[in-house]
This record gives C-alpha cells, structure tokens and sequence, in this order.
C-alpha cells in the first residue's frame, strides 16, 4: 500500500510539473503570438522611413530647378521600389502576349489586336502580390477573339 501510495504522489507531481509545463508553454506562445502581431509592419516602417526623408528633403529645397526635382522624384521612386521589394511586395506587370491570369490580372475591356485571344494587349495600372498573395490585380485590356 505504501508503494502504490508512494508511486501515486510520484505520477501526481509528475502531471502538476507536465500541466504547469503546459500552461507555461500555452502563456509564452501567446506573447510571442501577440508581439508579432504588433510589431509586424516594423521592418516594412523601417524601408519606408528613408522614402519619408527623402520627400520632405525635396519639399524643403527652395529653388530646385524641374530637372532637379524630376531627378530627386525617380531617385525616390527607386527607394521606395527597393523598399517594397525588400518587404516582398512585387509588381504585376505582364508584357503584352501574355496569357490573361484572372488571379492576377483583371481586364477592363477586351480590344481587337493582332495577338492570340484572351493575351495581355496593354497594362493600364500595375498590380502588386505581397508574398504570393495578390495585393492589388493588374489592370489590362485584353485581346478580342478574331471574327
């Protein structure tokens, strides 16, 4: 008796530890949970910030000369490209030919060309796919079916 007593305290500790273990567990994954949440955007911010510093240096410069702000404009652009690629956001923007992907593309119209039916003619405004999730379609015209 005093062995099954004794065994039954040692099983009893055992499965308070393995509980407390869980619960542990349960508490730290739900912190790390909710920290990601909140600080997922904070690389994306941090490729952003430069792109912010850049507009306002333009902003403040007094007597820029157009080609001066046309050059400080496509220098911000890259920036900003270089940020969204590095926080994989990516351009959709099909060359004409291309085979018309409506989870990707969405057409305005359909237009007579001299291509293969249902093939990208034009892009009227870019799209963009975050990690393979499609964040905004393309826009395109595509090819009319010959008569």
């Amino acid at each position: 008796m005093a062995e099954l007593q004794a065994r039954h305290t040692e099983l009893s500790d055992a499965f308070l530890r393995a509980k407390a273990e869980t619960e542990n567990t349960r508490r730290r994954s739900e912190e790390e949970v909710s920290k990601a949440r909140k600080y997922a955007i904070e690389s994306f911010a941090e490729s952003l910030v430069p792109v912010k510093d850049s507009l306002e240096a333009a902003i403040a410069i007094q007597n820029a000369t157009p080609e001066q702000l046309l050059e400080g404009v496509h220098a911000t652009l890259r920036q900003l490209s270089q940020a969204l690629e590095r926080n994989k956001v990516l351009q959709i923007s099909p060359p004409a030919g291309t085979k018309f992907d409506p989870h990707q593309h969405q057409a305005i119209s359909m237009v007579p060309a001299d291509q293969d039916a249902n093939t990208v003619v034009a892009v009227l405004q870019k799209g963009y796919l975050i990690a393979d999730r499609v964040l905004r379609p393309a826009l395109v015209t595509v090819a009319a079916p010959k008569s």
